[in-house]
């Protein structure tokens, strides 16, 4: 039986420009950090949570930018928050580049797409209170 999400890869062209990214702009740790065989193994992670994000060395990502639109697609990755609004505003301050010019609400709760150094898009929500 499967039991947890150990790893979730985001391909980057550079890993020390998307470690910043991810660190510095989106305020994640960085967990692992060593070469290995195939490359450099290098994962950042939310604080508390048990998943890691592979930042993994490839050409230019396929999860690019969409239209912004009402439809657009997810992220490859998809990030939750308890105070979408506040963590967006100290992200933008951070330098991170967002879809739109603000969270938008939607049935589900606050939304809204951040773009990686390499147009990997990564969706941030904020679920609706019960």
């Amino acid at each position: 039986m499967l039991t947890n999400i150990m790893y979730v890869t985001v391909y980057v062209t550079d890993q020390d420009r998307a470690l910043g990214f991810y660190t510095e702009g989106l305020g994640l740790e960085k967990r692992v950090d060593f070469p290995g065989p195939d490359g450099r193994f290098l994962t950042v992670g939310v604080p508390d949570s048990p998943v890691q994000i592979i930042l993994w060395p490839h050409t230019a990502a396929a999860g690019q930018p969409g239209d912004g639109g009402r439809h657009a697609a997810p992220g490859p990755l998809i990030l939750e928050s308890d105070d979408l609004r506040k963590d967006f505003e100290a992200m933008r301050r951070r330098g991170v580049v967002f879809e739109q010019p603000e969270p938008e609400d939607y049935p589900f709760g606050v939304r809204v797409e951040a773009v990686d150094p390499d147009g990997n898009r990564v969706s941030l929500r904020q679920q609706r209170k019960p």
